[in-house]
């Protein structure tokens, strides 16, 4: 930890000197995160229990006001419910009523039940406006707004505040009359009735609703239920019809009673009191009764007991005409888990539009226009999100083309049985993947069929949608967009006999499915159309049986993976749905009795199974006892690679389906959960044991082990470029590691503990989901633009801040990180390690930008193209202070006197005088040469640009040559700089080429650093089993036409990838004159039969026979086919009087049936 990189000898100045002796010394217990600042909360609609509230706008365009905890949102019905305003500043409490009145909207916050400080504000436009003031003795909170008149009025349990609605003042209170058992509690509400002057209407508990005068305070009177059967008054409305009031008990009875005489018009059994109606509207378009629709009297109903809507006809004593079925989702049996229930329905005025709302997070408006007449509507409009708490989090990765780079779009899974896709740039774009139509599967099971009477149950339409999904994996890279083929049944089950080879043949061309996903207790996987936003045509059954545990798809996008809770792994591919492969691999009758004679043998003591000095896995065998936690296929589609509940961790080749490495962590812990990092090659993976540990699947060794969390992990990944990872652990922390030093930089404390979190592929975004949320948080990464540190924090440091909110308030743009002050570190802050080089066993690259070293290696090719094509021309109206290229202006003396100095510098003596002056190459390289350190030459070299660089390395003395290579191979055996190095002895032999051909000191200085590349290639060549060292060697005019091979010998037979044919690598000496010759070794596949080889070779030069013909212009490629009882051959080549390169480098290129892999060894011999 930070105490065992603390030096006491470290130096520095007063001012930022560390106290290094106080290490543990008490820190700042309160403080921000270092990396993520607030942004905003997405997927909130109407995610509470308070009833929207809605105001025209004109004749036909309407604004719906949600609410969403804190924050109220406004959508444009004539926009297609598109969201227009977010209130700011979000309430201190959650917001308990609200409503819309004009251009304004009230909402009261706060009450007893949270810290006890409760307001009413007034927005318009989205910004707080007014509060008003409430009674200091006022100890209930606000459960409905009533605004009318001169009059604005909250409804309390017991009490209803009057304020004045010009100036807002307090006015007077309204106490219900007292009641024996609590009957005084107003428990329907409160309304009033057009022409009724200043009068209010309150339902109570005990079924009596008080008429009340408002300007005077009085009670007026009060109107009795229709029987003792009857219950409490659970809402009121007006009709539509003067003096007639519409009161629903919670005994199931609904009535309409008229006020003036005081007598119940109808009398209607809306239900039981296991489902009470809570909301109820009147259609004011005088259509939509009777049979043919054409009279007036439409009553809708609701209750937050079920999704249904149900439709009365008033005409003749009233009737049920229709019930809109699974409107909302109706609540589970999980009970709060998921959510359900209408919890407002609203007639439009004057409009054929219904609006409803539900605690299922939605918001939706319906539409009577079909033909022939149909009672139910059909759905116009759809806000929605996810009704149950969000499980699974993961960002769009960048598919082939890039078209969904930047962190746009975010997929989420939540418990309601719902996969949504986030849209960060447009919140109109979000949309729920479709599932198929569920309401026309409803319909033909009879699930929406008309009832005729309202007291049925209500069928829940969620047991037509798939199971909750646990997990999910995508790869864009097959992706067809909206283009792509999707005709045929959803989710096609069964064996590959029953899947249809057309639909394979169809999608060929327009791409396939991108999106897999597991369900809870179901053993299909499913697969998704993103760019179609829909449910794909396959879904793959586990090869034993088991439930599905964990899924994952190949880069390329073509097979999906699927693993058990019994420990299978099966692989299906995407565009057939055709089981491909099963890990282990199913043995064949003579694998099998093969298997069997060496098991009886190694039991006898005879023959063993295996070596200990190398892991050998027998084919068909290593399946994981337990359930899979974990897939991941390598960035090469050559390996799968699986971790499990047994604690092992399994390497499997992708082709074959064998077992070819494990690593094996039982009893020490089982592996929860596996994250891949495909840039760096890295996996990390969570245990049991409370540890994140990360896997170098080259190498299979642990590099990192990550400490810290408390309690089990839920969920963790990389970040974008693989440098942190980041976990969310059940102690309500996530916690950020930064790789490289192994350090906790930061960690976050929530209020309650992150169920899922992913990081976005650009690095802006970090989104998170909290326990019990419904909603997804997204957070800002500042070290975008500000310096992170990466000194280790400790417990006490952790940051308490505030979740983001769905208006943003309180959060921070990503760009603010910029304009922010760059903070000093404190002074107990423990001192870092230098990451120069991690380790002098790894070979390291420089920091040098790229471009500078690619511009050294072509720097005379740059020179040509950017020589001028013709003489500068004279403006052909020139100003008059302009020379003229005719009339050259006179020399000064000056000039002339200057000009005498050059001409007395060609003499000899100043000459020498000049040379005596050294610039910093030359005495930081003779300074090297004499102390052995070439680590100043080195960083002075590095800090010059490319064009001066290549005039020092041109300049270089015969005196200096050899102590430069000197420096180079110096430099090589340190593990530093090896791309730098590269560049710079490809520029010196270019340029001294010749002078070490003749010299034999220079030759042996090249013979030292050939030894020492060697002997790194061979290393990095053990470590990535493939070896590639690119050497360039120059050749002088007097090389002959024809490169002889003389030996042509096989060393080894290998395999490159998963799909490719065996290659064939070979030793060939080539030589060309007498004084040089070329050794090097190239992989050479092998076609089907086996017969032919092909060797290719570039060289570049364009043949010509015209002698001044330049070189480095286009490229001839010599070929050789052989056959294998041949030992040589000849590569044809060209030359000209200049120099020619020849280069023998890595190369890709078809050719008939072959391919040259890789170019893997270069060798020189002078």
């Amino acid at each position: 930890m930070p105490s065992s990189v603390v030096q006491n000898t470290r130096d520095g100045p007063a001012a930022k000197r560390q106290k290094l002796d106080a290490v543990d010394a008490p820190r700042n217990t309160l403080r921000k995160s270092r990396i993520f600042t607030p942004f905003r909360t997405i997927g909130l609609v109407s995610s509470t229990a308070v009833p929207f509230t809605s105001i025209p706008l004109g004749k036909t365009s309407f604004q719906i006001t949600t609410s969403v905890g804190k924050c109220l949102q406004t959508y444009d019905l004539k926009r297609g419910l598109n969201l227009v305003f977010l209130t700011r500043p979000q309430t201190p409490e959650d917001i308990t009523a609200t409503f819309a009145w004009k251009d304004s909207v009230f909402a009261a916050w706060g009450g007893p039940e949270a810290t006890g400080s409760q307001g009413f504000w007034v927005f318009t436009r989205g910004k707080k406006v007014q509060e008003l003031a409430l009674p200091t003795d006022l100890d209930q909170p606000i459960k409905q707004i009533l605004i009318f008149g001169t009059w604005v009025l909250g409804c309390c349990s017991t009490r209803i505040e009057v304020w004045k609605s010009v100036n807002y003042k307090h006015y007077t209170t309204l106490y219900s009359t007292a009641s024996p058992r609590g009957g005084n509690e107003l428990t329907g509400g409160i309304t009033n009735m057009p022409t009724y002057l200043n009068k209010i209407f309150a339902g109570r508990k005990d079924g009596g609703v008080e008429i009340w005068n408002v300007s005077s305070g009085k009670l007026i009177y009060t109107i009795l239920p229709p029987g003792v059967d009857c219950g409490s008054v659970t809402t009121l409305c007006p009709t539509p019809a003067l003096s007639l009031l519409a009161i629903a008990y919670s005994g199931g009875f609904l009535i309409i009673h008229d006020v003036k005489s005081d007598k119940t018009i109808i009398q209607l059994d809306g239900g039981s009191s296991r489902s009470i109606i809570s909301s109820i509207s009147f259609r004011t378009d005088d259509i939509g009764a009777g049979e043919d629709g054409r009279k007036p009297g439409v009553m809708a109903t609701s209750s937050p007991d079920n999704g249904d809507i149900t439709f009365w006809d008033l005409n003749g004593g009233g009737r049920v005409m229709g019930i809109l079925r699974g409107a909302h989702n109706p609540p589970s049996d999980l009970g709060a888990i998921v959510g359900g229930g209408v919890s407002k329905v609203e007639f439009l005025p004057g409009q054929p539009v219904i609006v409803t709302s539900g605690l299922d997070n939605s918001l939706k408006s319906w539409i009577f226009d079909e033909t022939p007449f149909s009672s139910v509507p059909r759905i116009l409009h759809s806000r929605s999100g996810h009704a149950a708490p969000v499980t699974t989090l993961q960002f769009l990765p960048t598919d082939s083309d890039g078209a969904d780079a930047g962190g746009k779009w975010l997929l989420s899974a939540g418990r309601d049985r719902s996969l949504w896709g986030w849209s960060l740039r447009r919140d109109g774009q979000s949309t729920e993947l479709s599932q198929g139509n569920i309401r026309k599967k409803a319909k033909k099971l009879g699930i929406l069929a008309n009832a005729t009477l309202a007291t049925e149950p209500s069928t829940t339409l969620e047991d037509l949608k798939a199971p909750e999904v646990t997990c999910l994996a995508m790869s864009l890279n097959r992706d067809g967009g909206i283009g792509a083929h999707t005709t045929g049944a959803i989710w096609q089950k069964g064996s590959n006999a029953h899947k249809k080879p057309s639909d394979a043949t169809a999608s060929a061309t327009t791409g396939w499915e991108s999106v897999v996903t597991g369900h809870k207790d179901d053993k299909f996987a499913r697969t998704w159309f993103w760019g179609r936003k829909k449910a794909g045509r396959w879904a793959f059954e586990t090869g034993d049986g088991g439930n599905v545990s964990s899924v994952a798809i190949s880069p390329c996008g073509t097979f999906a993976v699927v693993g058990s809770e019994t420990g299978g792994v099966d692989m299906f591919n995407l565009q057939s749905g055709l089981h491909r492969q099963k890990y282990p691999s199913k043995l064949t009758p003579t694998q099998a009795r093969k298997l069997k004679m060496q098991q009886m043998q190694a039991a006898e003591g005879a023959v063993p199974i295996h070596t200990k000095s190398e892991k050998t896995f027998q084919p068909g065998l290593g399946k994981h006892t337990r359930a899979v936690t974990g897939l991941v296929v390598d960035s090469m589609n050559k390996n799968i690679i699986s971790c499990s509940l047994d604690g092992k961790i399994k390497f499997w080749e992708l082709l074959t389906g064998n077992l070819v490495d494990e690593i094996d962590w039982h009893p020490m812990g089982s592996v929860t959960g596996i994250r891949y990092h495909a840039p760096s090659d890295l996996i990390a993976l969570a245990s049991d044991d409370l540890t994140i540990r990360v896997v170098d699947i080259e190498t299979k060794k642990t590099i990192r082990e990550l400490w810290g969390c408390q309690l089990d992990i839920n969920d963790f990944c990389f970040s974008n470029d693989g440098r942190w990872i980041i976990a969310a652990s059940k102690d309500k922390i996530v916690r950020v590691w930064d790789l490289p030093t192994g350090h906790l930089i930061d960690a976050i404390r929530m209020e309650t503990q992150c169920t899922a979190l992913a990081f976005s592929g650009t690095g802006e975004f970090l989104a998170t989901t909290c326990e019990g949320q419904v909603g997804v948080n997204i957070w800002n990464n500042k070290s975008l633009f500000a310096h992170i540190p990466t000194r280790h924090i400790s417990e006490q440091e952790i940051a308490d801040i505030s979740v983001p909110t769905v208006s943003g308030e309180g959060g921070h743009g990503i760009i603010d990180g910029a304009f922010e002050d760059e903070a000093e570190e404190s002074e107990d802050s423990s001192p870092t390690l230098s990451l120069d080089q991690l380790s002098t066993d790894m070979m390291t690259l420089s920091l040098v930008p790229k471009s500078r070293w690619q511009t050294l290696l072509h720097l005379d090719l740059i020179k040509q193209r950017n020589k001028p094509k013709e003489a500068p021309k004279l403006p052909e109206k020139a100003p008059f202070f302009l020379p003229s290229l005719e009339k050259p202006m006179p020399i000064s003396s000056t000039e002339l006197h200057k000009n005498g100095e050059n001409v007395t510098e060609n003499s000899r003596i100043m000459k020498m005088n000049r040379l005596a002056s050294e610039g910093k190459f030359t005495v930081s390289l003779r300074v090297g040469s004499e102390s052995g350190d070439y680590i100043p030459f080195i960083s002075y070299l590095q800090t010059l640009s490319p064009s001066a660089a290549d005039l020092e390395i041109r300049s270089l003395s015969p005196v200096e040559l050899p102590h430069f290579i000197r420096a180079l191979t110096a430099r090589l055996k340190q593990k530093r700089d090896y791309e730098l190095v590269q560049a710079w002895m490809t520029v010196f032999l270019r340029l001294h080429g010749e002078e070490v051909v003749r010299d034999s000191e220079l030759r042996e200085c090249v013979k030292e650093w050939r030894e020492m590349q060697e002997e790194e290639g061979k290393r990095l060549g053990d470590l990535f089993c493939l070896k590639f060292v690119p050497v360039f060697l120059k050749y002088s005019s007097k090389l002959q036409d024809k490169i002889v091979v003389k030996s042509g010998n096989i060393s080894k037979k290998l395999y490159y990838g998963a799909f490719e044919h065996p290659a064939l690598v070979l030793d060939v000496e080539v030589s060309g004159p007498e004084d040089a010759v070329v050794k090097f070794t190239l992989m050479i596949p092998q076609n089907r039969h086996g017969h032919d080889w092909m060797m290719v070779a570039q060289r570049e030069g364009e043949p010509s026979d015209d002698k001044s013909a330049p070189p480095l212009v286009g490229s001839r490629i010599a070929t050789l086919i052989s056959h294998p009882s041949s030992d040589s051959g000849s590569f044809t080549g060209c030359s000209t009087e200049k120099s020619n390169h020849l280069h023998l480098k890595r190369m890709r290129r078809a050719v008939a049936r072959w391919r040259i892999l890789r170019l893997i060894r270069t060798e020189i011999v002078v």
